[in-house]
Formats: structure tokens, C-alpha cells, sequence
């Protein structure tokens, strides 16, 4: 037998053999593929129904406002900066289903600020610079309609329901909120120039409202990653110790993302 011969036999002999072994994979993948959908649609227990809601714990940025003259004053007087206003935020979510679109969210959430600071433009009696502790609180509690753009996940039967991959959601909602605006340190009386140390606190309880705009991304059946941004609008009276000052801007802008537990 030539040569030639030798080499077309072995050639095809190899040929057949990927060709099984492409098939064998194809079917293992395909089987692979089935079982998967069938784990997916037979769930983990609340697969069979809807969610009826969800707990979800979001972490952020929270941009506060700062517009009033309390916050230029002090942006003025002392070495704070607008911006400083401004933090880290944290916010607990339980939500209901109200409809296959539509949730009731019950929001309970926190921002605080500290910022050590001195008088821009003055001195004590030993040439010394005149410090200061502030201390700016927002704590919203909150309820909103959250209404989702598209159905969240799909029903497969009778027997199981899907979530979608994205479920983007628009809302809004009021409640009130806890402020607190508190220094300690050392002032000055602008009539004697005289330095003396001092608290100043203004807290209480205000009304506010918002409206926010976000995404579910489901990581799991029962676990999304929940990405939103709200801007809340809420102003209050300050105390005596603040006198001769119009209402504390409380508003701002946050930014969260977070993990969301459906039940």
C-alpha cells in the first residue's frame, strides 16, 4: 500500500474521530444546558410563586444641598468647604408587592458629616488658630411607590417564576427626617472680638419627600444588586442658637448601590 494511501486512511480515521468528539461534547453541553433550566425553573422553594418583596441593605454618597445661608456663613467664617457637607450614606430597605409592577418601600437611611475646622481669618491672643468641631446629620424615614419600567421576572407555568436580568424602576415617596447641625469649639464675638469656647446645636424633626430612579440586576433568584439615585427635598427651622438664620437647607442627591433579598 503506498504511501499516499497510508496518510488518506490515517487523515480520515482522525477526521471521524473530532467529529464524535464534537458530537459527544455537544450532546454533553445540551444536556448540560437542559438540566440547568430545569434546576432554574423548578427553583428553590419561592420559585414556585412570586416574591412577595424584599429586604435590601444600599451603601453610597450622599451630595448635600448646602444652600442655605447657615452653610455659606460657615463655609465663609471658617476652612470647610461646601463639598464637606457632604457623605458617605447608608439606607435599609423592606419592600412589599403591591402589584406585578408595583412595590410599597419602607426606607430607613443615614449621612453624617464631621469636619474639624478653624476660623479663616483670625487668630487668638497667642497667634494661635481658633478651632472648631462640626457635625451635620440627615436621617430619613421614609415610604415610596416603587414602579418597575417592565414586569420583574416572568411566570413559567403554573409553578415557577423567573426574574428578569435588569428591572429598571422609577419612584417616589415622603416621610420625615432627623437633622442635626451641632459645633463645639472655640468663637468669636464679632462686637468685642473676644475668643470663647462654645456649643451651637440645632436638631429636630422635618418633613421631606423624593424621587429616585434605579435597576435591579438579579445575581441569583433570590439576590440583586440593586444600583439607584434619589434626590430628597427637605428644609427645617433652626434653634435659638442659630438665631437670625432663615431654615437649613436639608436636601441632596445620593447615589447607592446595594444587595436586595427577595422573600
Amino acid at each position: 500500500m503506498s504511501t499516499f494511501r497510508w496518510v488518506r486512511i490515517f487523515a480520515c480515521t482522525a477526521v471521524r474521530r473530532c467529529a464524535w468528539l464534537w458530537l459527544a461534547a455537544a450532546l454533553l453541553i445540551a444536556c448540560g444546558g437542559t438540566a440547568r433550566a430545569q434546576d432554574t425553573r423548578s427553583g428553590d422553594g419561592f420559585l414556585f410563586r412570586p416574591p412577595i418583596g424584599d429586604v435590601a441593605v444600599r451603601a453610597g454618597f450622599d451630595l448635600a444641598s448646602a444652600g442655605s445661608d447657615v452653610f455659606k456663613f460657615v463655609t465663609d467664617e471658617l476652612t470647610v468647604n461646601k463639598r464637606d457637607f457632604s457623605a458617605a450614606s447608608i439606607s435599609f430597605d423592606l419592600a412589599f408587592r403591591v402589584t406585578p409592577r408595583v412595590d410599597a418601600v419602607f426606607t430607613v437611611g443615614t449621612a453624617r458629616s464631621t469636619m474639624n475646622s478653624e476660623f479663616r481669618n483670625w487668630l487668638d491672643n497667642n497667634n494661635q488658630p481658633i478651632k472648631q468641631q462640626t457635625v451635620f446629620q440627615r436621617v430619613p424615614v421614609t415610604g415610596s411607590i416603587r414602579a418597575y419600567l417592565a414586569a420583574p421576572g416572568r411566570s413559567i407555568g403554573r409553578f415557577a417564576w423567573i426574574p428578569k436580568r435588569y428591572a429598571p424602576y422609577v419612584g417616589a415617596g415622603g416621610g420625615v427626617m432627623w437633622y442635626q447641625l451641632s459645633q463645639q469649639g472655640d468663637f468669636i464675638d464679632f462686637t468685642t472680638l473676644n475668643v470663647f469656647p462654645d456649643s451651637f446645636e440645632s436638631s429636630g424633626w422635618t418633613p421631606t419627600v423624593h424621587a429616585f430612579a434605579g435597576t435591579d440586576v438579579s445575581l441569583t433568584p433570590r439576590v440583586a444588586l440593586t444600583v439607584e439615585g434619589r434626590y430628597q427635598w427637605a428644609s427645617a427651622p433652626l434653634s435659638v442658637d442659630y438665631k437670625g438664620f432663615d431654615r437649613i437647607d436639608l436636601s441632596g442627591f445620593a447615589v447607592t448601590t446595594g444587595i436586595a433579598f427577595r422573600y
